[in-house]
């Protein structure tokens, strides 16, 4: 018994691991605010939840280190681009999109842990060409483990994961060390496809929710209320809040979606500007600690592996308050932790787990640079 204790006490990173409930329970109080028929949705996150954390640890105690050299990713990466294709081809639309996989007890979303196993990839790709990495074929090889997968997850059509998957390409290129030059000439090509995109691809809802970016106030009662009302929410929590259950744009149902995609406006309406400075806190805290993990990584592949993960929880969290408050498309794009959904948890949990298996066999800290940082020195 003390030796499993001792080995989970190496593995994981406690400080990140203890900043995750107030956010989880943050999420759960929200989504309970809305009264009893919303019980069954916050039954449900609770079991994923437990899920979720019993995935954490059990992917701590593995070793990651073989997969610097295994092609095991690279067999996922083509399954999972071959899955892709079948549910854009064969899968009956949900709500409009391809991209739920559903059994007679649960829905799965795939994109979501794609975005783990993308990570993955890049990491392991940009770990092995590090010093070389200068040369400008390394871009497009790498661009192009990423366009595939996003596009066929744009076309389902799923724009909040294919813009997240894309996110976590540019973050780990730029981190990669890649030239001045070679990164102006990405962004005049991410120029051009965007442009092209509007042209010739976005359909007229989603071309609807950059008119909407652009002016909040375009087709109030049609495209624009998602966002005009979610603006409503969070402005009208003021400093301190409603109070829990006092939330009426979400109680009233004036807010859609105030579970999954608007849940930060309905929080930030029953906790107002306080309540949502406290849950950026906790978010800091762990987007540190995963950053810091990643400076431990015993080499290159967990370093980027652990900074591909930091750039995936920044995305979420700035493209999901940035929507909720007008600054950015809606996208449906879920808040890490907090909103309701069980593809997203295991995802997150599950990469999370990854990097305390790459923490225990990676560098190791003195025991003093440790004891400080717990006691704020």
């Amino acid at each position: 018994m003390n030796f499993f204790k001792k080995k989970i006490s190496n593995g994981v990173d406690w400080v990140l691991f203890f900043s995750i409930p107030p956010v989880l329970l943050a999420g759960l109080i929200t989504i309970k605010s809305f009264g009893s028929s919303e019980d069954y949705f916050f039954t449900r996150q609770i079991i994923w939840i437990i899920i979720s954390i019993f995935i954490f640890f059990a992917l701590s105690f593995i070793d990651w280190r073989f997969l610097r050299k295994s092609e095991v990713l690279m067999l996922f990466y083509l399954l999972s681009i071959v899955f892709f294709v079948i549910l854009l081809v064969f899968i009956k639309d949900i709500r409009g999109a391809s991209s739920w996989f559903k059994t007679s007890f649960f829905s799965i979303e795939p994109s979501e842990p794609f975005k783990i196993l993308m990570i993955f990839i890049l990491a392991k790709y940009f770990s092995r060409r590090h010093i070389e990495i200068a040369r400008f074929r390394h871009i497009f090889i790498s661009v192009a483990y990423a366009f595939v997968p996003a596009t066929l997850i744009f076309l389902q059509p799923d724009f909040g994961s294919a813009v997240i998957i894309f996110l976590i390409w540019l973050g780990m290129i730029m981190v990669s060390g890649v030239k001045k030059t070679h990164l102006l000439i990405i962004f005049l090509l991410i120029s051009i496809v965007i442009s092209s995109l509007w042209l010739f691809v976005f359909k007229e809802y989603q071309k609807d929710r950059i008119k909407i970016f652009l002016n909040p106030y375009h087709d109030i009662q049609g495209a624009g209320y998602n966002a005009n009302q979610s603006m409503i929410a969070v402005g009208s929590g003021r400093l301190f809040g409603k109070g829990i259950g006092y939330g009426t744009q979400s109680r009233l149902e004036f807010l859609p979606e105030h579970k999954t995609d608007f849940v930060f406006a309905a929080f930030a309406e029953e906790w107002g500007f306080i309540g949502v400075f406290i849950i950026l806190i906790f978010y800091g805290i762990i987007i540190w600690r995963v950053l810091r993990n990643a400076m431990l990584g015993q080499g290159n592949f967990e370093s980027f592996f652990g900074l591909g993960m930091a750039i995936f929880l920044i995305a979420h969290l700035l493209i999901n308050i940035g929507m909720n408050i007008g600054l950015l498309p809606i996208t449906g794009t879920p808040l890490t932790f907090m909103s309701y959904g069980g593809s997203h948890m295991l995802t997150v949990f599950a990469g999370l787990g990854v990097l305390m298996g790459m923490r225990r066999y990676g560098r190791k800290v003195h025991p003093d640079d440790l004891k400080s940082e717990f006691l704020g020195l």
